[in-house]
This record gives C-alpha cells, sequence and structure tokens, in this order.
C-alpha cells in the first residue's frame, strides 16, 4: 500500500490513511461524508465513529462499492461522536472500539429500539513517541507513570531502568492523548486501569477521562500528528497510523513479562482467549491478556446498528454489508496492520446479524 496513495474513488467520502510528506498525519477532515445523493438511485449507507477503524474501512468499503455499487460514507470523527449519531439517528451505523455503557444503551433504544454490538476487527493500539532512540521498551506501571505526570522526563530512573545500555536523554516527555471521546482511549485506559491501582483509582478506563497531564488532539490522525511533530513525545493511536506515517512504536512488557512490539499477531494472541470466551452479547474486553506473545494493549472495535431497520432497503443493504465485512472483508486487514476476526468470531457475528429484522 503506497504510502502517499488516497482511494478517491467514486462517492465514497473515506480517504486510506497515508503518511504525509511533511511527517503529519492525515486529518480527520480527509474522512468526511459528502452527503451527496448517490448516483442512479444507487443505495448510500452512512456511518460515522472510531478512527482506529478508519483505514481498514477505508479499503473494505471502497472493495465492497465496486463488488455491489453500494456507497458507503464513513465519517473518522471518533467512537464517542460515531455513538452520538448513531443514538441521533443521523446515520446508519456507528463505529466504536468501546461497547456501550448502560447510560449510551438506555439513551440508544430510547431513540431506536435495541441495539446490536458486531466485533468488526481487532487491532493493537500503538504507543508511538518521537525520540532520536530506536527500541524504547516499557512496562504497565512506568506508561501510566507518564500519563499521570509523575515522571516527567524520559532519562527518569524508572524509564532507564526498563532500558540498560541507552542512554536516556533528559528531554521533557510532551504526553500527548485524544481529546475527543474515543474508543482508543477506553482501551488504552483500561490497560492502565489493569497495571496501575493508581491510575485506577485517579483517573479510570472510559472512552472520554480527565487527564492528569498532557497535550490534546482529535482523532488518532490528530495524535499521530502531534507526535510526529513534537520532540519529546509520546501518545497512543491504532497500530496503522503507526505504520504509515513512521511513527516508533515503544516495545511493552507484557502480563507475562516478555517484550512485545505491537503487531498483527501480538493482537490476535491476545485476543484468543477472548475469541474463545466471548460474552453473549459480544463485549469482550481483553487488555494486559496473558499469554508469552501477547500485545497487552489491544482489543475489538464494533460496529453498533439498530436491531430493528425500519427502511427495509436500507436495512437489507446494511446486513448485506456487515455480513461481507466479517467475512470476505477480514482479507483487507492483516495488509493494514489489524488482526482478523477468528472463524469463532465471524460465526458469532453471523449469528447476531441474523437477529436484525428490516421493515418490520
Amino acid at each position: 500500500m503506497s504510502r502517499t496513495s488516497l482511494l478517491t474513488a467514486g462517492a465514497v467520502s473515506v480517504a486510506l490513511l497515508a503518511s504525509a510528506c511533511g511527517g503529519s498525519a492525515v486529518p480527520p477532515s480527509a474522512a468526511s461524508a459528502s452527503g451527496s445523493a448517490a448516483p442512479g438511485g444507487t443505495v448510500q449507507l452512512t456511518g460515522a465513529g472510531s478512527t482506529f477503524d478508519f483505514p481498514l474501512f477505508s479499503k473494505v468499503f471502497k472493495d465492497y462499492q465496486t463488488k455491489t455499487g453500494v456507497q458507503v460514507n464513513y465519517q473518522s470523527v471518533g467512537s464517542g461522536s460515531g455513538v452520538t449519531q448513531l443514538t441521533k439517528r443521523t446515520v446508519d451505523f456507528g463505529a466504536s472500539d468501546f461497547p456501550l455503557n448502560d447510560e449510551q444503551t438506555k439513551a440508544a433504544e430510547a431513540a431506536g429500539g435495541p441495539v446490536v454490538h458486531v466485533p468488526i476487527t481487532m487491532g493493537a493500539v500503538s504507543v508511538g513517541y518521537d525520540l532520536p532512540i530506536d527500541g524504547l521498551t516499557l512496562d504497565g506501571p512506568t506508561l501510566a507513570g507518564i500519563y499521570l505526570g509523575t515522571i516527567t522526563k524520559w532519562n527518569d530512573p524508572r524509564v532507564a531502568a526498563l532500558n540498560p545500555g541507552v542512554t536516556m536523554p533528559s528531554t521533557p516527555i510532551a504526553v500527548v492523548h485524544r481529546s475527543d471521546g474515543s474508543g482508543t482511549t477506553f482501551i488504552f485506559t483500561s490497560y492502565l486501569s489493569a497495571v496501575s491501582p493508581e491510575w485506577k483509582s485517579k483517573v479510570g478506563a472510559s472512552g472520554t477521562v480527565n487527564w492528569p497531564v498532557g497535550i490534546g488532539a482529535k482523532g488518532s490522525e490528530g495524535v499521530s500528528g502531534q507526535v510526529t511533530n513534537t520532540p519529546g513525545s509520546i501518545g497512543y493511536f491504532e497500530l496503522a497510523y503507526a505504520k504509515q506515517n513512521n511513527i516508533k512504536s515503544v516495545t511493552m512488557k507484557n502480563a507475562a513479562g516478555k517484550l512485545v512490539e505491537p503487531s498483527v499477531k501480538g493482537a490476535s494472541d491476545a485476543g484468543a482467549g477472548a475469541a474463545a470466551n466471548m460474552p453473549a452479547d459480544l463485549k469482550a474486553v481483553f487488555v494486559n491478556a496473558p499469554g508469552d506473545t501477547s500485545y497487552p494493549i489491544a482489543g475489538f472495535s464494533w460496529i453498533i446498528v439498530f436491531k430493528h431497520q425500519k427502511d427495509k432497503v436500507k436495512g437489507q443493504e446494511l446486513i448485506d454489508l456487515l455480513k461481507y465485512v466479517v467475512t470476505t472483508g477480514q482479507q483487507s486487514a492483516e495488509p493494514l496492520y489489524y488482526a482478523p476476526l477468528p472463524k469463532a468470531v465471524q460465526d458469532l457475528d453471523l449469528k447476531a446479524i441474523s437477529t436484525i429484522t428490516v421493515g418490520q
């Protein structure tokens, strides 16, 4: 995949994440929906939410349009905004890296009835950094200390101890985090809560938290762009953003005490246990998973839809799209640094999709 290419075909308003020549990431506006009517009466579906999913959706939705003629306009605006737009019924589906909580579920049900969560992919959340050294290693408590603001310089003894033989610079640490409601933040803060009692008690795990320190940026595009352009910075985003923008990724010490880089295999290995023990509502969270090769900051992302689709035509097209994404569309996952859904999860997805009704 070309680092500088953009998908601009037809009215599909999703652009493939590209690394910018000057080192900045693709801005969220690149993914905004056109809102125009489809030519020739072709069905148009609209979605909004996760920036984590954006690179994968760009490819899969383009392929789906080529195959079926159905246009999918997707806005990469963050999981929180995607859930809000679904609840307001301004889009046909929301995409989120966190499952709806009780409050969000009640709001959605009041707007359009029960919702269905469909796990759509698995991925690693990369911790990117900008330092003149390669192979930076951190563990969970140290990463939590950085985001709590108790570790403020890169040559802090706790960081140095994890990087023996490396002369750590005295550069101040520039912490970067999401400013918007974010499923990537949910995965990241769920991990910090799992490894740091102090983080769990002071901040907690959510798509939106009160950050103790740091600079906020919108979307994974914004955070990766900020890290690219800020010496001494550290931030978190889906692995594809690190790869496409040539951002160095931290090697994390996992629950087994092994050093693991973010990767498709690491996310797959982390999700293996979750795939084997999925709850009935498919809302599985698997941060800090056991296993020597498990990458600890990884999770599912979901497409969330109303169980009862009033528009018969669009409802059926939405069902067909979901079936495609969780089966054939998974072929695009690994080349874009996502972990393909295990067959067992695909089967559970298809079962959940089969409960969606149309025109009733």
